[in-house]
C-alpha cells in the first residue's frame, strides 16, 4: 500500500512538472541482458540520453514528445510510440542486426560535404570510424579561451548553487523526526538527469561583474554585485562548500579536474584508447550545425565519461558536451557527477564560455541507487561580453572587502530582472521554506548535532565548548590524560577570539593549560595581533617547522598505542606575541615573539642537560623572535574572520622563517640564528592519481642545546603522521642543519582497477619515499650533556620507502589505510626498526 500511495504522489508531481518522464532499460531481445551505453533519444525535441553500464537510463522533457528512439551499434534502431507519457517502467528490446557488415555502404563522413548517415554501426578500427575522422580535425584547430586572448575583457556571471536531499519516499516523509516539518515536502520534485525524487534544501544565487586584462600579464577582478541566499545561519560557508566542489574545465585539455581528480576529456588526443566513439548525425544547435557524436568508456572502472560531444562542422569547434560518469566509478560519496557546458564559437581560433551546469550525486553510507543521499548543483552564466573598455591598472589590482558577501543583496524586482535565467517554481520556494524551517526547533536541533559532528565544537550561547575530538590521550609520563576546552563564537566570521584549555596527567597528578587571545582589525589585508600562553607536556621531536599556536597538540604527545617508547618528552612552558598581516592576498607576513622554559617532563627517563658558561645546567630559557613569510597562491577560504577554514584544493605552502635567538632577553640562555624553509605540493599525475611532495630545509649557524636542535621527526607510534618517519625514534637523528624530502602518491586504484575480482574491492594503492639528509656542528656536540647520543645523516641521505593499501572499509565508508615501511639504511644502529607496519584513518573521495 505504501508503494502505491509514493508512486500516486510521484506520478501526480510528474505529470504538474513536466510532460514526459521515461525511465526504463535497454536489453537484448534474445539474452535479455542489459545493453550498456545506448542511444536514446526524442527526435522531435532533439532531447538525447545515454543508457548506464547496467543498460539503465531516464529522459526528460517539459514538451510533449509522441516517439522515443533506441539504438546502439550492432542492434537494429528501434522506433517506439510513446503512449505513456510518464513511464517509470519502460523496456526496450534490441534486436541483433544480421545485415549489419563492419562498414555499411553511406556509413562514411566526408568532411569536405559533410554527409552523415544515421546508419547502424559496429566498433570499428580508429581510422575507419567516421567519428575519429571529426575529432583529429578537432586536434589539429585547437580552441583557446577567447577571454585569455584579447587585451582586455569584461563580462557578467551568474552562478546559482542549490544542494537537495534526494530519493525522497513516503515512508522517509512520515519519520518522526520530521514532524512539524511536513510543510518542506511540499517542494518535491523529480531530476531531469536520473529521474530520483529530491527536497531542495539550499539556494544561493550570486551575480559578479568580471573584468581583466593579459596586457602584459594577466590580472583579473572578480567583484560580487548582488548575492542572494537561502535561510542558514552559516550560508556562506555551505555556499563555499557547494562552489569547491566543482573545479573548472577546459574541455581541450587532456585530462579534467573533478573533485581534485583527473578524468580523461573526451576529445583528449588519446581518448580512442579509452573511449569507443560513435557518430550518430547532424543537428542544429542554437543556429550552428553540429556533428552529433557519442562516446563511452572501453571498460568499467576507469576514470572516464559516458555523453555527446557537439561539434561544428564548419570550423570543428566544441559547440556543446555532455559530461556523465559511469555507475561503476571508483569515488567515495560520489554516485555520480554529471556535466554540460556549452559555447560561443565567434571565429575559427576561439572560443566563449556560455554556460555550464554540473551535479554531483553523492551518499554517505553507500552507493546504492535508492539510498538517501544529495544532489549538489552549480549553473553558471557568462554574458554581457565586453573588449573594448579598459579599465586603470589600479582597478585590477585593488583588494576587494571580502565582507560584502553578506552585504550585496537586492530586492526581489532586482533578482527577477537581472537573472539570465528564471528559477523553477520549487527553487522560488526554496528562500521561504528555509525561512521557516529556521523556526522549527527541532530543524536546529538536527542542525546542531551536524555542526558538532563537523567542527568538534558544542556551542552553548557565545561559547563553543571544545575542541572535542582531542579529549582523550596517554603517554607514558602522563598516563591517561584527559583534556577540556572552550572559545568564544558570535559568529562565523569574528573579528576577535578568545580560547583556552586545561588539561589533567593520571600518571603524573598535574594540571596543564593554556590559552590566547586573538584580534584582527581589517579583513581586507588580515592585520592581526595575539597573545597567549600555555603550560603543556609535549614532545619537541616530533616537526621541524613547528607551530607558533598556543592551542596546539603534537600527536606524539598523545598517541594511544605505540611501537616504542616515548618517555623523552619536555615540560614546555610558552608565551607568544605575534601579529601578522597579509599585504598581497595569500601571502602573509608574520613576527612573533616567544619566550620558553624547557624542562624534562621525567628527569629519570631524559634529560636535556647542556654545559654553559663552565656549569651544567638541566632547564632552558630560550628568548626569540622569528619572521616568516608564509605564501599559499591560489588557497581558497570560506570565512573571512580572525579563524578561516580552507577549502581542499591543490593549492602549495611556501614558508621562509628566520628565528633569532636573544641571550640574556628574560634570562634566555642562548643566542643564535635559525633559517628555514618549507614548500609543500599536491600534484595531480594525469589519470595516474596524486602526489603530495614536502620539503624542508633548515640551519642553525651557532651551537645550541638539544631542545633547540633540530631533530629528525620520528614515530613511535603506529599511526600514520605525514611528515615523520615512520621507522625513526624520537632524537634518534639530531642535526643543526638539515634538508628532508617527503613523497607519496595515490594511485587511486590505478592498478587495482585491472585486476579482476581485486577491482570490486574498491582498493587503492599507495607508494612512498621519505629522506633526510643533515649535520651537526663541533660546537653543539660539544655542549651537550643530555640523555640523547647525538648522530647526524651525514653519512648518506637516510631512507625509508614502502606501498600502502588504502581505501579498506565498506560501502562509502573507507577510511582505513595500511602501511608497509622499510627503512633502507643506517641499520648498523643498535635498536632500529627495519620494518614496520602502520595504520591511518582518513576519508577520502
Amino acid at each position: 500500500m505504501k508503494s502505491y500511495i509514493a508512486a500516486l504522489f510521484f506520478t501526480l508531481c510528474a505529470i504538474i512538472n513536466a510532460q514526459v518522464k521515461i525511465q526504463g532499460r535497454v536489453i537484448d531481445s534474445e539474452t535479455l541482458k542489459p545493453i550498456p551505453y545506448a542511444d536514446i533519444k526524442l527526435p522531435e525535441l532533439k532531447i538525447s540520453a545515454t543508457s548506464n553500464s547496467d543498460g539503465t537510463f531516464y529522459i526528460e522533457s517539459s514538451q510533449n514528445s509522441t516517439q522515443l528512439v533506441v539504438s546502439k551499434s550492432g542492434y537494429e534502431i528501434a522506433n517506439f510510440v510513446l503512449e505513456k507519457k510518464i513511464d517509470y517502467n519502460f523496456t526496450a528490446q534490441l534486436f541483433i542486426d544480421n545485415n549489419d557488415d563492419d562498414i555499411e555502404e553511406g556509413n562514411v563522413v566526408d568532411l569536405k560535404t559533410a554527409v552523415v548517415s544515421s546508419a547502424k554501426k559496429k566498433r570499428l578500427k580508429k581510422k575507419e570510424n567516421p567519428a575519429y575522422a571529426i575529432l583529429r580535425e578537432v586536434w589539429k584547430h585547437k580552441k583557446k579561451n577567447g577571454v585569455k586572448l584579447t587585451s582586455n575583457y569584461q563580462y557578467d556571471e551568474y552562478e546559482k548553487l542549490q544542494f537537495d536531499i534526494s530519493n525522497i519516499d513516503s515512508t522517509f516523509m512520515k519519520k518522526k523526526i520530521f514532524r512539524g516539518m511536513e510543510f518542506v515536502f511540499e517542494k518535491v520534485d523529480t531530476s531531469s538527469i536520473n529521474g530520483k525524487t529530491f527536497l531542495p534544501a539550499f539556494l544561493n544565487e550570486a551575480i559578479y561583474k568580471v573584468s581583466g586584462t593579459n596586457d602584459p600579464i594577466t590580472k583579473e577582478r572578480r567583484e560580487l554585485v548582488a548575492n542572494k541566499t537561502s535561510g542558514f545561519e552559516k550560508n556562506e560557508m555551505v555556499a563555499s562548500m557547494v562552489k569547491n566542489l566543482f573545479k573548472d574545465v577546459d574541455i581541450y585539455d587532456n585530462r579534467v579536474n573533478i573533485l581534485n581528480i583527473k578524468f580523461v576529456s573526451p576529445i583528449a588526443s588519446d581518448g580512442f584508447a579509452v573511449y569507443d566513439y560513435e557518430l550518430k548525425d547532424t543537428i542544429d544547435v542554437d543556429g550552428v550545425e553540429v556533428y552529433r557524436i557519442k562516446y563511452y568508456p572501453r571498460r568499467a572502472g576507469e576514470l572516464t565519461f559516458k555523453g555527446e560531444l557537439f561539434i561544428a562542422k564548419d570550423n570543428y569547434a566544441v559547440k556543446e558536451v555532455v559530461m556523465e560518469t559511469t555507475k561503476d566509478i571508483n569515488v567515495n560519496f560520489v554516485r555520480n557527477v554529471f556535466m554540460n557546458l556549452q559555447f560561443d564559437i565567434p571565429n575559427d581560433s576561439i572560443f566563449y564560455p556560455k554556460k555550464e551546469y554540473a551535479m554531483l550525486d553523492m551518499t554517505i553510507l553507500s552507493k546504492k541507487e535508492d539510498g538517501k543521499g544529495i544532489f549538489a548543483h552549480k549553473t553558471v552564466n557568462y554574458y554581457n561580453y565586453d573588449f573594448e573598455t579598459k579599465h586603470p591598472e589600479k582597478y585590477y589590482t585593488e583588494r576587494l572587502d571580502p565582507t560584502n558577501f553578506s552585504l550585496n543583496e537586492k530586492s526581489d524586482e532586482f533578482w527577477k530582472e537581472n537573472r539570465p535565467e528564471a528559477l523553477t517554481k520549487n527553487q522560488e520556494g526554496i528562500y521561504e521554506t528555509l525561512e521557516q524551517l529556521n523556526k522549527v526547533p527541532k530543524f536546529n536541533n538536527i542542525v546542531k548535532v551536524v555542526e558538532i559532528l563537523g567542527s568538534g565544537y558544542y556551542n552553548v550561547g557565545v561559547i563553543d565548548i571544545g575542541n572535542l575530538y582531542p579529549s582523550f590521550g596517554y603517554n607514558q609520563i602522563e598516563g591517561v590524560r584527559l583534556r577540556a576546552g572552550a572559545r568564544t563564537y558570535f559568529s562565523q566570521n569574528d573579528m576577535w577570539r578568545a580560547q583556552g584549555f586545561v588539561a589533567y596527567g593520571f600518571k603524573d597528578d598535574k594540571f596543564k593549560y593554556g590559552a590566547d587571545f586573538r584580534y584582527m582589525f581589517n579583513q581586507v589585508n588580515r592585520f592581526q595581533v595575539g597573545i597567549g600562553t600555555k603550560r603543556d607536556v609535549e614532545q619537541l621531536a616530533a616537526t621541524l617547522t613547528s607551530s607558533d599556536g598556543i592551542m596546539t597538540r603534537s600527536f606524539a604527545s598523545s598517541s594511544i598505542i605505540n611501537q616504542g617508547d616515548n618517555k623523552l618528552l619536555s615540560n614546555n612552558n610558552l608565551t607568544n606575541v605575534y601579529t601578522s598581516i597579509d599585504p598581497w592576498k595569500n601571502v602573509t607576513f608574520r613576527l612573533d615573539g616567544n619566550y620558553q622554559f624547557i624542562q624534562p617532563a621525567d628527569s629519570q627517563y631524559f634529560s636535556i642537560a647542556y654545559e654553559k658558561d663552565g656549569r651544567i645546567k638541566e632547564t632552558l630559557t630560550n628568548s626569540s623572535l622569528s619572521a616568516s613569510i608564509i605564501a599559499r597562491p591560489g588557497a581558497k577560504f570560506s570565512q573571512h574572520g580572525i579563524d578561516r577554514r580552507e577549502m581542499g584544493n591543490l593549492a602549495p605552502t611556501i614558508m621562509l622563517r628566520y628565528t633569532k635567538g636573544l641571550k640574556g632577553v628574560i634570562n634566555s640562555d642562548f643566542e643564535y640564528d635559525k633559517l628555514q624553509f618549507l614548500y609543500s605540493q599536491p600534484i595531480l599525475v594525469g589519470s595516474f592519481g596524486r602526489s603530495l611532495v614536502t620539503v624542508e630545509a633548515g640551519k642553525t649557524f651557532q651551537g645550541v642545546p638539544l631542545s633547540l636542535m633540530s631533530a629528525i621527526p620520528g614515530n613511535e607510534s603506529y599511526g600514520q603522521v605525514y611528515g615523520t618517519f615512520s621507522q625513526l625514534g624520537y632524537y634518534d637523528f639530531v642535526t643543526d642543519e638539515y634538508v628532508t624530502l617527503n613523497w607519496e602518491h595515490h594511485f587511486r586504484g590505478w592498478f587495482f582497477n585491472k585486476i579482476p575480482f581485486i577491482k570490486k574491492l574498491k582498493l587503492r594503492e599507495v607508494t612512498f619515499l621519505r629522506g633526510a639528509y643533515g649535520n651537526i656542528s663541533e660546537k653543539s656536540k660539544a655542549i651537550n650533556r643530555s640523555t640523547v647520543e647525538y648522530f647526524a645523516p651525514n653519512q648518506q641521505i637516510y631512507y625509508e620507502y614502502g606501498f600502502g593499501v588504502e581505501n579498506i572499509g565498506f560501502g562509502n565508508i573507507r577510511p582505513i589505510r595500511i602501511d608497509f615501511n622499510w627503512r633502507g639504511n643506517y641499520n648498523y644502529l643498535p635498536n632500529v626498526r627495519k620494518f614496520g607496519v602502520t595504520i591511518g584513518l582518513g576519508w577520502n573521495l
